[in-house]
């Protein structure tokens, strides 16, 4: 659009008030940035050529966008703003003085900077499931505003630079650019050669070629790792921010704590939380009055010409004034659409009255289902009236129509669409009422939405109703008459209402009660017959039903009601309606005086000297003081008088509390300036009136007449307030709600509340209702209301008003950022107290560095004006918050999206390190008494031999003290030391007890392969599958056997290897490696089996496995033809220099010589192979694996599963390293068996695969990894009735072992064993194994071994290293499963890994093994190698100290465990786990005598893996493990595919892949700080939103951490959004 650069001063009036009209339903957000200009346009051409003639003299554009508008223009249309009094709603110029004079000691304060977040580019165009939203309520244009391109402030910097590409670019199936939005330009990713000398000396890390996805096959498993840690051309992808220097940021930003100390003791119980989430603040202020007395109205004198009732009114004034007319409603033009008479009013409430009890009508039904039950409608029942907010002359028919015929009528909002905001709820309260009937009007009915039957949509959540139109009924028969009156004391009316949750309930009024409310509201407001009210209100509910419905009626009245869809275009129409019929009553609120003070254009024809009551229906807002001063000042020229503006207070359950009475303003009329920190405190205290803290508050009238109100405390019991005390407002009177329908135990604590005086005695036998206000009573009975219950929030013991923060965020700027009316505060409980959430509507046209700019300026003014932290702040698009019927915001429907993750928002701040202060205190080792008595027995040491055995000594009371300092977690936990027994298990003897077993007789595996290929040379012994099940090759013990010596000529020949060189096997999984394995030790070579580089990733695992050639030295590379070309391909050239590679073997093309010799190593201790792996630190380690220590874990393995050669094992893992590679490569050589290899490739492509080998050749054991696991459980998730069909049947299984180096999964083994126990699958047969790199198998389910034991422990005491079981579903439980059976040979303990102490068995300690088939050693480590030089050597300093062990470096607890096996029942087995060991066995068995009677017992020592030690994140003095923070994170929200954590720089990282839309990002971030803060008692620093696939796992299914860590800090993540919390 052109700029219209228009001197808006010399407008003619009448284009400046439109202008004005215009600019309010912009700030309203009631038009869009685009139709606003358009109409401006349309308004300002005719004047364009007055003031410039000449196209030339045209001023120059401002930096505006397409769409935009100028700063000249912006500028000019804020200036007029000024000019029409553009108060906003909850202005004071108090408050806003306040929060400038805030905002500028903070600019003169040292502050740093606030981080920005980081967006992806798809994160800052709109996306498509937000653009429904854009829509504005009230205009039909488009939306495609402009955004202004303003300099990043100097505290702020530019924003951060999109990161670089993935390197494989997705693609975005909704590219939508806006023409507002910053276009960032993406960087291509440059290959570059990689310097291999370089890359030795990095830390490396770990791929794999696995080519499956966990997205149907689409993204690449390999694609899971990333090299993250390859230079970057910063210049040309990465911006001046760095994730590194925000962080840093950060950190200088929680560096200056705001807030007060955290509390002295370390609590971690539920209570003591709460006690500190509440604390006791003894400089708080104290009330000093005296007890309150109760405020008693005067008596009601009812006026002698009032009718007897409602119905005797409606009789009286339908036949002897049936032409006057009761109700007039305007069209959405400002013109008289209709009217109704008393007597239309009479007849047609007859017709509905006779139709209702008759069934006269014609109705729809609802598409939910027949009625059932009786569908008659009899006095008494509920029906629900259903009409729209511009029709209340049908709305008055049906209620008066319920009225005559007896039935109880429920109003409610009209439902538009099936996701309304909060219509779940409406329908629990009609289905609670049991309404089956919904009364509504023609229009309303074409309306509803339908089906393609016709009928009426069912509702979410609604009963099956009967939609009954109320017009065109017929004439009831002359001789009918409505039925007898009903009892006093039945309903008349059930008013809807909502809790501060969002939960519908609905108030029963009695017919005597709305009655006496009736006349009560006719002698305090004066009513007399004939008079006219102007009604802007809801005609449904609360005022505007007991003033303009009901009251009026009863006073022979005639009301003009204005629809709000006239009030947005015309906000003057209900003034002009009280200058054309002299209307002497208005009914209104707030926003409806502030919005009259806008429409300049239509004051001049306003003459309001018939008004002598102006009713403020909202007067208990604490900021509609404001309005109505503005409004008195604007308006007394127009013939307002000060007398005639009467605030009142009114509630659903007490219905009108006070109101101020007409005539009396000038004089009783009531104000207090009261400090806002008393009533924080709960205390009235007096302010000065230029405080800039301080609230001013005017009182809503008088106690109406004969009623009482008291004010009760808050909480607790219902105390009576002390006079200057804050508290909810009771009233006592026969004008009150009576209960919520069917909810009698809410109703008994709101309708049945005694008050108590401070002794505890009630103050009479009467009950009190509570009306849900906060206030107090002031002098001369005035009172005052400072809140409500439901919009108070209370944080850290004191008690904030939701609208005093909307009223403070309101002064920072508001037109520029957000819109005025479109802004929800809540709180949410996190961590047992209330934080501060603040959710406002942005505008299009603000950037991304203003919308910062503003939130940091909010926090500050909050902080400053309230003294209390705001826990989030978040942005959402326009029209984007969940509106009522009328306009406003759903609170709870905002707070339910918030909590859900659905909310959307655009910008999110979260602050806990601001606003939380109730975390418990770090621990702390106290090792004070441990130095006095180590400098104690060193003064008494005079020889150097005492001086030995005193270390010694104060070694062992080191470790005695670590054991009994149970810490602060035992408070919480209670008996957390049990037992006493020392940490110490022992698999059973690995002795020759089989003299058949003539393996045992060869110490080499090579020698064993020879003999079987001489003594069972048919004997097949592997089997290769391939993905379509089928029989890829096998392979028996001779033709092993001579390939393996072909192998072994060819390194001879052409490789030249001599005894002892190593040599690299680089093959995909299946029977070549096996050969090429046994080839390399024929001849004496140490072979390194490496897995081959993924074809479609080559630029990641191409490194790693020169990394592996070069650091296992080995002197040449055998492998097969496919990977060999792959290695000389060009793709893979552009990654290294194909002539760095070491002579390359090709394992296809060998000689058929028959080997002259087969090497034997001259001792078992010699070293067999290298197996090199990277640990989930990201730690590359090769260990040495002498010949020794293969047989013995052959045999370990051997005499735990019982493998003979008649056993068919089938195996479907990585055969790499680890327990995979003996599975794969040795156990078959040794025990005889038949091995089914199915490589987990072939497995991604056909999920089905395993499992159909495993029924095929009805396996009795299988091994597999976690991801085959997880492929097979989300694969086969929809196909097991299909497996069924096909004949599958797992019931063969004995042993299903996952092979593992973490701690079990026990949810995927759940999950696993629950879904195909369909097919046969026994859970008992669903095991895990533990391996680490010192010993590569420790732990085994074997054949006759127990069921997995499961645990549940305390994760609290885990934390401080302890170990206390507790009772599955205890709070704060984490659930253990045994990591399989000690193999024979093993023996473990467990010790602490700083002071090398033997742990007891209720302490967490490191695992140490002993056993026969330990790794010799590293063959090399990166890293100072000095930090591993004992892990093959570790001795205790207590206990057995001349015993060496190896340090696995994980982190459990052993557990002894009672085994009754009854011999009637010999498949069940039953475990009982025994905290201590101080009983006998055999007084345990004694005591079960009479249970077990002749069972027998055994004793298995159960070994609980619960985490790696390197892994551990050590957080406030404890110890957190990984995966508990993860596993909590991936429960918050549906849309978490997977999580990782981390720290860095003592901040928690928290990385999440988002299984969505961009847009749904940021509904993240609040989720995953509450979940980690409530359930770990951490803040979360960082918060990162990636793509699925991002967080790098290996071939084990072990995520990578430490790689995510370093390509985060190295801006290597395309993140979707990066938020800092502050």
């Amino acid at each position: 659009m052109a700029d219209l650069s228009v001197d808006i001063s010399k407008l003619p009036d009448e284009i400046r008030d439109k202008l004005a009209e215009l600019d309010l339903e912009l700030s309203e957000g009631d038009i869009t940035q685009k139709g606003y200009e358009k109409k401006r346009t349309r308004l300002l051409t005719p004047y364009i050529p007055q003031q410039q003639p000449q196209a030339g003299s045209q001023p120059p554009r401002g930096p505006r966008g397409e769409g935009g508008c100028s700063r000249q223009h912006t500028r000019n249309r804020r200036t007029h703003r000024r000019v029409t009094h553009n108060e906003k709603r909850y202005h004071s110029e108090v408050r806003q003085e306040a929060v400038q004079q805030a905002l500028a000691e903070m600019q003169n304060r040292p502050k740093p900077s606030l981080p920005m977040p980081s967006k992806r580019t798809s994160m800052m165009a709109k996306s498509p499931d937000r653009e429904r939203h854009d829509l504005s309520s009230s205009s039909d244009e488009d939306s495609c505003a402009g955004e202004s391109e303003l300099p990043p402030p100097p505290e702020l910097g530019s924003p951060p630079a999109r990161r670089p590409a993935a390197p494989h670019p997705r693609v975005h199936p909704h590219p939508l650019p806006q023409p507002h939005q910053r276009e960032k330009k993406h960087a291509p990713r440059e290959r570059t050669e990689i310097d291999l000398s370089e890359i030795t000396h990095l830390p490396p890390y770990v791929t794999h070629t696995s080519s499956g996805g966990r997205r149907g096959g689409v993204t690449l498993i390999a694609d899971r790792v990333q090299c993250y840690s390859q230079p970057e051309d910063t210049g040309t992808g990465t911006g001046r921010w760095k994730v590194s220097a925000k962080i840093q940021q950060l950190l200088n930003t929680l560096k200056r704590p705001k807030r007060r100390p955290l509390p002295e003791f370390y609590e971690d119980d539920d209570i003591e939380l709460e006690i500190a989430a509440n604390p006791k603040d003894p400089n708080a202020p104290k009330p000093e009055g005296g007890t309150m007395t109760p405020a008693v109205g005067e008596q009601l004198v009812v006026p002698a010409g009032l009718p007897r009732n409602l119905e005797g009114a409606l009789q009286r004034y339908g036949t002897a004034s049936f032409k006057a007319n009761v109700a007039t409603v305007l069209d959405p033009n400002g013109k008289l659409s209709n009217s109704l008479t008393y007597g239309k009013l009479l007849s047609r409430s007859l017709k509905i009255a006779h139709a209702l009890l008759n069934k006269t009508f014609t109705s729809k039904t609802s598409s939910g289902g027949p009625l059932t039950g009786d569908s008659s409608i009899k006095p008494g029942d509920r029906v629900a009236l259903v009409y729209p907010n511009n029709d209340p002359i049908n709305f008055m028919c049906a209620f008066y129509g319920c009225l005559q015929a007896g039935v109880v009528p429920v109003p409610i909002e009209v439902p538009l669409t099936r996701r309304d905001a909060g219509l779940q709820q409406v329908g629990f309260l009609l289905g609670s009422c049991g309404i089956q009937y919904a009364l509504t009007s023609e229009a309303c009915m074409k309306g509803l939405p339908k089906t393609s039957s016709g009928d009426v949509v069912s509702f979410r959540g609604w009963p099956s109703l009967q939609w009954v139109s109320t017009e065109k009924l017929q004439r009831p028969p002359r001789d009918w008459i409505p039925p007898p009156r009903p009892a006093e004391d039945s309903p008349a009316h059930i008013e809807h209402t909502s809790a501060a949750d969002g939960s519908a309930m609905g108030v029963i009024v009695t017919r005597s009660a709305m009655l006496a409310h009736c006349r009560m509201l006719s002698v305090a407001c004066n009513y007399t017959e004939g008079e006219h009210m102007v009604c802007v209100l809801d005609f449904k509910r609360e005022t505007g039903l007991w003033h303009a419905v009901l009251a009026s009626v009863l006073n022979g009245m005639h009301v003009i009601f204005i629809p709000y869809a006239l009030m947005k275009v015309s906000p003057a129409s209900w003034m002009h309606m009280i200058t054309k019929y002299r209307a002497s009553i208005a009914i209104v609120k707030s926003r409806d005086l502030h919005w009259g003070l806008l429409a300049t254009r239509d004051h001049k024809e306003i003459s309001l000297g018939s008004l002598r009551m102006l009713l403020v229906a909202d007067g208990a807002n604490p900021w509609s003081l404001s309005s109505c001063d503005q409004f008195l000042s604007v308006f007394q020229t127009k013939g307002v008088r000060g007398d005639a503006i009467c605030p009142c207070a009114c509630s659903s359950e007490s219905l009108t509390v006070c109101v101020r009475r007409a005539g009396r303003g000038g004089s009783s009329a009531g104000r207090g300036v009261l400090s806002m920190s008393g009533l924080s405190y709960g205390v009235v205290r007096v302010d000065a009136e230029n405080s800039l803290t301080s609230l001013t508050l005017q009182d809503c009238g008088q106690v109406m007449p004969s009623c009482v109100i008291v004010v009760v405390k808050m909480e607790g019991p219902a105390f009576l307030c002390k006079t200057d005390e804050v508290g909810e407002i009771c009233v006592l009177s026969g004008a009150t709600g009576s209960g919520y329908w069917g909810l009698p135990g809410l109703t008994n604590t709101v309708f049945r509340v005694r008050p108590l005086d401070s002794d505890g005695e009630p103050i009479g036998e009467e009950h009190y209702v509570r009306s849900g206000l906060l206030g107090f009573l002031g002098p001369g009975g005035l009172v005052f209301v400072c809140g409500s219950r439901d919009g108070l929030m209370t944080v850290t013991g004191r008690k904030h008003n939701m609208d005093d923060i909307i009223a403070t965020v309101l002064a920072v700027e508001p037109m520029k950022f957000i819109y005025r009316g479109r802004i929800a505060v809540f709180s949410v409980r996190v961590l047992r107290d209330e934080r501060i959430c603040i959710v406002a509507e942005q505008r299009p046209d603000c950037g991304e560095e203003e919308s910062f700019q503003w939130m940091s300026r909010v926090l500050q003014a909050v902080d400053s004006i309230h003294q209390v932290g705001i826990y989030c702040l978040a942005l959402v698009q326009p029209n984007y918050l969940p509106k009522t019927p009328l306009g406003g915001i759903h609170l709870s429907e905002c707070k339910r999206r918030f909590l859900e993750g659905t909310l959307h928002p655009a910008n999110v701040l979260m602050c806990p390190h601001t606003c939380v202060t109730n975390l418990p205190k770090p621990r702390e080792i106290h090792s004070g008494t441990v130095i006095v008595i180590r400098n104690y027995y060193l003064e008494l040491s005079e020889s150097r031999a005492v001086r030995i055995v005193t270390v010694k000594l104060f070694c062992t009371i080191h470790n005695i003290l670590l054991f009994l300092d149970v810490g602060p977690a035992s408070v919480i936990v209670g008996n957390l030391v049990q037992g006493n027994r020392l940490a110490s298990a022992q698999g059973r003897d690995m002795g020759y007890t089989d003299d058949s077993d003539a393996a045992r007789k060869y110490q080499f595996i090579s020698q064993i392969l020879r003999w079987r290929a001489q003594s069972t040379s048919d004997h097949v012994i592997f089997t290769l599958l391939n993905s379509k099940g089928t029989v890829s090759k096998v392979l028996t013990c001779a033709e092993l056997h001579k390939k393996a010596e072909r192998i072994g000529n060819l390194l001879l020949e052409k490789g030249r290897v001599n005894t002892g060189d190593h040599v690299a096997l680089i093959f995909p999984p299946g029977l070549d490696l096996i050969c090429a394995f046994y080839g390399c030790l024929y001849v004496g070579a140490v072979p390194v089996t490496i897995r081959p580089p993924h074809p479609q990733n080559l630029h990641t695992t191409l490194p790693t496995v020169k990394m592996i050639v070069d650091v296992s030295k080995a002197t040449l590379i055998l492998s097969n033809q496919s990977v060999i070309k792959l290695l000389r391909s060009k793709e893979a050239s552009n990654v290294l220099d194909s002539k760095a590679w070491p002579i390359t073997l090709d394992t296809d093309d060998m000689p058929k010589k028959k080997l002259p010799i087969l090497y034997r190593a001259p001792t078992a201790e010699m070293l067999a192979y290298l197996d090199f792996s990277v640990s989930t630190t990201g730690m590359l380690a090769g260990i040495k694996m002498s010949h020794a220590a293969v047989t013995s874990l052959c045999r370990s393995m051997k005499i735990a599963c019982e493998l003979y050669p008649s056993r068919h094992i089938a195996l479907c893992l990585d055969p790499y390293c680890g327990l995979g590679f003996a599975l794969w490569c040795l156990s078959s050589i040794y025990s005889g068996h038949h091995s089914i290899l199915i490589p987990p490739s072939e497995v991604e492509i056909n999920p089905g695969l395993w499992l159909s080998a495993v029924s095929q050749y009805k396996v009795r054991d299988t091994f597999c990894s976690y991801g085959v696991m997880e492929l097979c459980t989300k694969g086969l998730g929809s196909s097991v009735n299909q497996l069924k069909s096909k004949g599958i049947n797992l019931a063969c299984v004995r042993t299903c072992v996952v092979v593992a180096e973490e701690r079990p999964r026990i949810n995927l083994s759940n999950s696993f064993s629950k879904l195909f126990s369909a097919l046969g699958l026994s859970p008992r047969a669903v095991s895990t194994s533990f391996g680490c790199r010192v010993n590569i198998a420790i732990c085994l389910q074997g054949a006759s071994s127990p069921e997995p034991s499961t645990v549940y422990v305390d994760l609290r005491a885990l934390r401080n290293d302890r170990v206390s079981l507790v009772e599955r579903g205890s709070p704060h439980s984490l659930c253990l499963m045994e990591s399989g059976k000690l193999l024979p040979g093993v023996k473990v303990i467990t010790a602490n890994p700083e002071t090398k102490g033997q742990c007891g068995d209720s302490h967490l300690g490191e695992i140490w093994v002993q056993s026969p088939h330990n790794a010799s050693g590293y063959f090399t480590i990166y890293g100072d190698e000095s930090d591993y030089a004992d892990h093959f050597s570790a001795q205790l300093v207590t206990g057995n100290t001349g015993e060496v062990y190896a340090r696995t470096g994980y982190l459990g607890f052993l557990r002894r465990t009672e085994i009754s096996t009854t011999a009637s029942s010999s498949d069940d087995t039953s475990l009982m786990l025994r905290d201590s060991d101080t009983e006998s066995l055999a007084s345990a068995c004694g005591s079960t005598s009479g249970l077990c009677g002749g069972d027998t017992h055994d004793t298995h020592d159960a070994v609980f893996v619960v985490g790696a030690l390197d892994e551990t994140i050590m957080l406030r003095g404890m110890r957190y493990h990984p995966i508990d923070i993860e596993n909590s994170v991936m429960r918050c929200h549906k849309k978490i595919a997977e999580c990782a954590v981390f720290t860095w720089t003592n901040l928690l990282v928290v990385v999440v892949e988002l299984d969505g839309n961009d847009s749904e990002a940021l509904n993240l971030v609040p989720l995953v700080t509450n979940t980690v803060l409530e359930e770990h008692h951490l803040i979360v620093g960082v918060v990162v939103v990636v793509d699925p696939g991002v967080v790098p796992i290996n071939s084990r299914g072990e995520k990578q951490r430490m790689h995510l860590r370093d390509g985060f800090l190295s801006d290597q993540i395309d993140a979707i959004y990066i938020a800092y919390n502050m």
